[in-house]
């Protein structure tokens, strides 16, 4: 690898982040088996290490981890708690590094390229995971290397709250003695699929010519290759927090009614909510956007707890129209805009309390999919009044398209 080409990429990944957040919120339950989730007919959102230790994973049935461990302590979750303390880490390393990228609420990469010339990236990189510590009291790992599948395989095997640095040259040695379960991406499936063919650690894979590996895998052989090669030149995607989709419709009539308007902006928002859970991203702030007769606009937004459910995005959509509306004046324009988008994690989605929503929504766009967008309408959307004509538009970051 030339100079010229050294990269620095350093991966933070929040140790069993929900059960981290739930210990420094109550204290007693440091160094016990704790699940994060629901009741019995729920399942595992999170566990701590010491719950592990039982064979209990996340999406497990409650039930079924409770078998494994019965002296199991259940948490619900704070899903408003996750969300600030997220945010909190967020800030620490937008005011500390030049480039990352938050990968999910708790996991972040991090571009140290060209900061070598001004410090010790090793030492610079410890230095902001201490900080974050200190300052949120939160476990993280770390691992640093000369891109973002290494440094995040460095992670996983620094775990619990370490971290790894593997130096420049030294990529396939620390690869090739790992399983090939290590690699990201690879699951229960292409696993069993590549021990068929007597491919067990990564350096097997290396070993494997290349073309062998896509005549039987495909592309994905050919990428499973160059990742067993240590090669692997994926960017930082920057900006996050700029990336937005939204909905919007200008009336062929200036409208005052308010159960017209409630209806509307139910409407825009269930769209936005599909075209999210479609992209399978979380929004962390929703915008309303009313436009007067004479051309007067008033946007007003807020920060949320991460989420895609349309109950929950609706009731802040009308929360924040109620609070912008001038009562009377006739609106010409409205419009709904999610940012702060962050790629859809699975455990967001398994509280009890939310999963069966998740799943009733995905069900519901399913059927749109095949039968057209107007073939399920809420209530509150479906009305004796004609649909509104007028000139409606989609807007949507070039990164979720």
């Amino acid at each position: 690898m030339t100079e010229e080409l050294l990269r620095h990429i350093a991966h933070f990944d929040l140790d069993s982040f929900f059960v981290s957040v739930e210990i420094l919120n109550d204290p007693s339950l440091k160094g016990k088996p704790v699940l994060v989730g629901g009741s019995e007919r729920g399942v595992v959102a999170a566990c701590s290490y010491e719950a592990r230790k039982f064979g209990i994973h996340s999406a497990m049935p409650m039930k079924q981890a409770k078998k494994l461990c019965p002296h199991a302590i259940i948490v619900s979750g704070t899903r408003g708690e996750y969300s600030r303390f997220s945010r909190w880490v967020t800030d620490i390393i937008a005011s500390k590094v030049p480039l990352f990228e938050k990968a999910s609420i708790d996991e972040f990469y991090i571009d140290l390229t060209g900061m070598e010339k001004f410090f010790g990236v090793s030492k610079y990189t410890k230095e902001l995971r201490q900080q974050i510590i200190k300052e949120t009291g939160l476990p993280i790992s770390c691992g640093l290397s000369s891109g973002k599948m290494i440094s995040k395989i460095a992670t996983n095997e620094a775990k619990p709250n370490g971290f790894l640095e593997i130096p420049p040259g030294k990529e396939t040695e620390f690869l090739w003695p790992l399983g090939i379960e290590k690699i990201p991406g690879v699951g229960k499936n292409t696993e069993m699929q590549l021990k068929s063919f007597g491919i067990y650690k990564i350096e097997d894979i290396a070993k494997t010519p290349a073309d062998v590996m896509e005549k039987y895998f495909g592309r994905w052989g050919e990428s499973l290759w160059k990742k067993a090669h240590g090669i692997d030149r994926s960017e930082i995607e920057t900006g996050w927090e700029q990336k937005s989709m939204s909905h919007e419709n200008t009336f062929e009539e200036d409208k005052t009614d308010l159960d017209f308007l409630y209806s509307e902006l139910v409407r825009l928002t269930e769209k936005t909510a599909y075209s999210l859970r479609e992209d399978e991203k979380l929004t962390g702030t929703v915008t309303v956007k009313i436009r007067y007769s004479n051309f007067e606009t008033t946007s007003r937004q807020e920060t949320i707890d991460y989420t895609s459910l349309d109950d929950m995005l609706i009731a802040k959509a009308k929360d924040l129209f109620n609070k912008s509306w001038q009562k009377g004046r006739p609106v010409r324009l409205l419009g709904v805009r999610f940012s702060q988008l962050i790629p859809f994690t699975m455990q967001m989605s398994l509280f009890e309390n939310n999963a069966e929503k998740l799943n009733l929504y995905k069900a519901v766009d399913d059927i749109k999919d095949r039968f057209g967008s107007k073939s399920v309408t809420k209530a509150a959307t479906a009305s004796s009044r004609p649909s509104p004509k007028g000139k409606e538009t989609h807007t949507q970051n070039p990164k979720t398209e």
